[in-house]
C-alpha cells in the first residue's frame, strides 16, 4: 500500500520554523560562554530567545549585564532572523547559490512577507535583503557617531550596529546597561541624532516591505500607490503625530516634566513611535500616568503594518474595521477608501484578528492574575506589550513567576506569527459543505 505523502502547509511550516529557531537560540544561550556568571535558567534562556526571535524586547535580565559578547551576538542573530523571517533569508541564500526557487518556496515567501500576489516574490526578497542592509548600515553609522565619544571606537561601532539592527527589526533590545541596568535610551532623551535615527529605523522597519517596493517604483507619486500603501502611509502619519501630541499633553507634568522643550517634543514623538512595537524608551515607562499607559496600550495593540518587522493587529486591520463600522452607521453599500472598494473577506479577517488578539490578551491577563497578585494596569500593559511584540514594560517582567513567563512566551510567539495564522495552524483544510444550513436572523448590537 502506497504511503500518503506528508504535505505541510506554509502556515504550519512557518509556525514550526520559528519554534525550532527559538529552541536553538535558547540552547545557545544556555551555554556557559553566553552569560557572564556562566549559569542561566533554561526558562530565562527560552524567554530571551523567544523575545529576540519574536522581535519583542521583554527581558528578564539586563542584556548587557547578564549576557557576554557571545550571548549578545546570539540575541542579535535571532533578532535579525526574526525581523526578516527565516524564509526570506533562506530564499535569498538559495538565490545567491543559484538554486532554483520552486512554487512551494515562493508560496512560503508570499505567506511570510504578506505580499499581495505570488508573482515577483523572488525579486522582492532581493530588494528586502539589500534594502535592509543599506538602512541598517546607515543607522549604524549615525548611531556610532554618538556612541564612539563615550564608549570608544570599537565599542561605539558595535553599539551602533547592535542598536541599528534592533531598532530596524522593532526588537527593543539595548546594551545601555553598561551605564545603568534597564535604562534603555533615557540618557539620550534630548539627543536629536539618537532619537531621530532610532525613530526613523523603527518607522522604516514597521511600514512593511510591500510599501518599500511600492514607494521605490512610484517614488513620491501618492496617487499611483497601491491602496495598501496609501492606508499604511496615511495611518502611520496620523498615529505618530496624533500619539505624540497626546503624549505631550498627557505627560507634560509627569514623565516629561523637567525637560527642555526640545526634550519634551523628542520624548513625546519617541513615546508615540516606540509604542508601536519597538520597545525602547527615553522616559520612565513605569512612571507613566494612567492616561499615558492607556494610550501606550492602544498604540501597542495597533502595532505596525502588515508584512513588516512590527507586530500588533496592524494599521490596515484597524482602518478596515473602522471603515466598515462607518459604512454600517451611514447605511451605505460596501466600504470605499481612496477611490477603491474594500472586500468583504478583508473585513472578516480584520474582525477575526482583533477578536483573537483581544481574547488572547484577556485570557493571558486572567491566568497571570490567578497565579500572582499584581497591579491591574501593569499586567494588562505587559500582555498587550507581549502580544503586540512591543517590549515595553512597567517593570514587572522580572517579577513574573514560571507560569506567568510561559504565558508571556506564548503571547510573544503568537504575536510574531500573527494570532490568526497561529490559530489556522490547528485548523483543518477548508471544507465547503454541499448543503448549507437555513438562515435565521438574530438581534445584534
Amino acid at each position: 500500500m502506497k504511503k500518503k505523502k506528508f504535505d505541510m502547509s506554509t502556515t504550519r511550516a512557518l509556525t514550526m520554523g520559528f519554534a525550532l529557531i527559538i529552541l536553538l537560540g535558547s540552547l545557545l544561550l544556555m551555554l556557559p560562554c553566553a552569560s557572564r556568571n556562566g549559569d542561566t535558567r533554561y526558562l530565562d534562556a527560552l524567554f530571551t530567545a523567544t523575545s529576540a526571535t519574536c522581535v519583542t524586547g521583554l527581558i528578564v535580565a539586563d542584556t548587557y549585564q547578564h549576557w557576554t559578547l557571545f550571548g549578545q551576538l546570539v540575541i542579535l542573530m535571532l533578532i535579525q532572523i526574526g525581523g526578516l523571517g527565516f524564509m526570506t533569508i533562506g530564499v535569498y541564500i538559495s538565490v545567491l547559490l543559484r538554486k532554483k526557487i520552486g512554487l512551494k518556496e515562493r508560496e512560503s515567501i508570499h505567506e511570510s512577507v504578506s505580499t499581495l500576489q505570488l508573482a515577483g516574490v523572488v525579486r522582492l526578497v532581493r530588494f528586502i535583503i539589500r534594502g535592509t542592509f543599506i538602512v541598517e548600515a546607515i543607522g549604524a553609522i549615525l548611531l556610532a557617531i554618538r556612541f564612539i565619544p563615550s564608549r570608544g571606537v570599537a565599542k561605539g561601532i558595535y553599539y551602533g550596529i547592535f542598536h541599528s539592527i534592533s531598532a530596524f527589526c522593532n526588537a527593543g533590545f539595548d546594551l545601555m546597561g553598561d551605564k545603568e541596568a534597564f535604562s534603555s535610551f533615557v540618557a539620550f532623551e534630548d539627543d536629536i541624532i539618537v532619537n531621530v535615527t532610532i525613530m526613523a529605523l523603527i518607522i522604516i522597519g514597521g511600514i512593511g516591505f510591500i510599501v518599500w517596493d511600492d514607494v521605490k517604483r512610484n517614488k513620491l507619486h501618492f496617487r499611483k500607490y497601491l491602496l495598501h500603501t496609501k492606508i499604511v502611509v496615511f495611518t502611520t502619519a496620523v498615529l505618530v503625530v496624533g500619539g505624540a501630541l497626546l503624549f505631550l499633553v498627557i505627560e507634560n507634568n509627569a514623565t516629561l516634566a523637567g525637560m527642555s522643550m526640545k526634550g519634551k517634543i523628542l520624548g513625546a514623538f519617541f513615546s508615540s513611535v516606540t509604542a508601536r512595537t519597538a520597545g525602547f524608551n527615553t522616559t520612565d515607562t513605569g512612571a507613566l500616568t494612567h492616561a499615558g499607559k492607556l494610550l501606550t496600550m492602544v498604540l501597542m495593540f495597533i502595532g505596525g503594518s502588515s508584512g513588516s518587522t512590527a507586530g500588533g493587529i496592524k494599521t490596515t486591520t484597524l482602518v478596515v474595521a473602522f471603515c466598515f463600522a462607518i459604512a454600517m452607521i451611514k447605511r451605505t453599500q460596501g466600504s470605499n477608501l481612496f477611490g477603491r472598494r474594500l472586500e468583504e473577506e478583508t473585513l472578516k479577517k480584520a474582525n477575526a484578528v482583533i477578536i483573537i488578539n483581544l481574547s488572547l490578551a484577556c485570557i493571558a491577563a486572567f491566568v497571570i492574575f490567578a497565579v500572582q497578585d499584581m497591579d491591574f494596569a501593569d499586567v494588562f500593559f505587559e500582555v498587550f506589550s507581549a502580544i503586540g511584540t512591543v517590549g515595553m514594560t512597567t517593570g514587572i517582567t522580572r517579577d513574573l513567576t514560571t507560569v506567568s513567563k510561559l504565558v508571556i512566551i506564548l503571547l510573544m510567539y503568537c504575536g510574531r506569527l500573527g494570532s490568526l495564522s497561529f490559530a489556522l495552524t490547528f485548523a483543518q483544510k477548508k471544507i465547503v459543505a454541499p448543503v448549507q444550513q437555513p438562515v435565521e436572523k438574530i438581534v445584534v448590537g
